[in-house]
């Protein structure tokens, strides 16, 4: 048996806030960070509402010390990946076989869409610097660097689900002793892109998302960054500070039923949150709470929550959909909402679902609609699912 994968911290910034604590503040005052555009240059930005991070470009520069040519996914990156090493204690990463595992989608794609419009009413203008932040391994770099981190740097880019997958990865450098520690999690920025793709899927709802509520017309898009700090068993035995909890379950499973669409009867959720409860030789029942994937979207929240019952039978643990609050932060997603579950799993937190209030036809059960502290909370179920059917679930449980 491999010795546990420990997290020792973890950093997160969002349209509800600026790091952990403003976050928890507001899911207590019951404040959604979702509202109108208001950075992002949008011919949308009148028709849907997002979950922005209430930073300008210039703000974001001002607080990490870089350019305002940087990318929008790389600073928001860097904020969250240092909020989570400093919350962890560990001091100088250089101090340990230290990897930086980052998912994002959009890469520097904010700073493309820039370039373009200048390029293409003046070939002459366009600067170089404006798109070498472009690809997604550019943005892990950027911050890897500014981190001081060498030993080991991936990127994952597998839709919805890169952050869990960034979180999977990292644990298993660490249990076969590539790493002693890991910063993983994932980043991605709001861009013209995903608002007109996402558009052009028609599940964008022109109003605040209401995540497996009967009444549901779509998802709401946002932006962040999201990273969990991983130590193996025998540097968490070393560290100063607690652990918050251990990752002790992971799994992804990929149906492969549509490029865009999750399987009808949920197949590939039920196999992730199956494989993953597994590998943590649990039971459904051992289940207290469940960050549900829950973007908004009839197909998804149908697909999900049939999966859940097909798994958990009549005995659904608490479940709710931060993005209700977080809006879909895409590649993001995953690292964010496992900083929210594995602070859930030390404090005994129940988060609530914003705007709930019809139950879904298709299912029994309801979402949690209000927040609480000091529950117990043995054990958390994390959910991502992504396009293509790639599926990613992720178990916190206590120290």
């Amino acid at each position: 048996m491999k010795a546990p994968t420990w997290i020792a911290g973890g950093g997160v910034i969002c349209g509800m806030g600026n790091s952990l604590a403003t976050c928890l503040d507001a899911f207590e005052m019951m404040q959604p960070g979702i509202g109108a555009m208001n950075y992002l240059s949008s011919a949308h930005k009148s028709l849907f509402p997002v979950g922005e991070v209430k930073w300008s470009n210039e703000d974001l520069a001002a607080r990490t010390g870089w350019p305002t040519s940087s990318s929008r996914t790389a600073m928001l990156s860097y904020i969250a990946a240092k909020e989570a090493w400093e919350s962890a204690g560990l001091g100088d990463p250089k101090s340990y076989k230290t990897g930086f595992i980052s998912a994002n989608t959009v890469g520097g794609m904010d700073k493309t869409e820039d370039f373009f419009k200048t390029f293409l009413n003046n070939h002459a203008a366009g600067r170089l610097r404006e798109v070498v932040q472009h690809e997604c391994g550019a943005v892990t770099e950027l911050v890897a660097d500014a981190l001081g981190i060498h030993e080991h740097i991936s990127t994952i880019s597998t839709a919805c689900s890169s952050a869990a997958n960034a979180i999977m990865y990292a644990a298993r450098l660490i249990e076969n002793g590539f790493l002693d520690v890991a910063i993983a999690g994932g980043t991605d920025a709001l861009a013209r892109f995903t608002v007109n793709g996402f558009n052009t899927l028609m599940i964008l709802d022109q109003e605040l998302c209401r995540p497996f509520d009967d009444t549901r017309k779509g998802l709401n898009l946002g932006e962040g960054a999201g990273y969990v700090v991983l130590v193996s068993d025998a540097i968490a035995r070393k560290l100063s500070l607690q652990p918050w909890c251990r990752l002790s379950g992971f799994a992804n499973a990929n149906d492969a039923y549509h490029q865009t669409a999750s399987s009808p009867d949920g197949t590939g959720n039920f196999l992730a949150m199956k494989a993953a409860l597994l590998r943590a030789s649990l039971q459904p029942g051992d289940i207290a709470y469940i960050n549900l994937h829950g973007t908004g979207t009839a197909n998804n929240d149908a697909s999900e929550g049939l999966a859940i019952e097909r798994l958990f039978g009549e005995h659904v643990p608490p479940a709710s959909s931060t993005k209700s609050f977080t809006g879909h932060t895409l590649g993001a997603s995953g690292g964010i909402e496992a900083v929210f579950s594995s602070i859930a799993v030390k404090e005994g937190i129940l988060y609530p679902n914003a705007r709930f209030q019809h139950r879904m036809h298709e299912i029994s059960f309801q979402p949690v609609t209000t927040f609480s502290r000091n529950n117990t909370i043995k054990h958390v179920l994390s959910n991502s699912f992504g396009f293509g059917g790639n599926c990613s679930s992720l178990v916190f449980s206590e120290v």
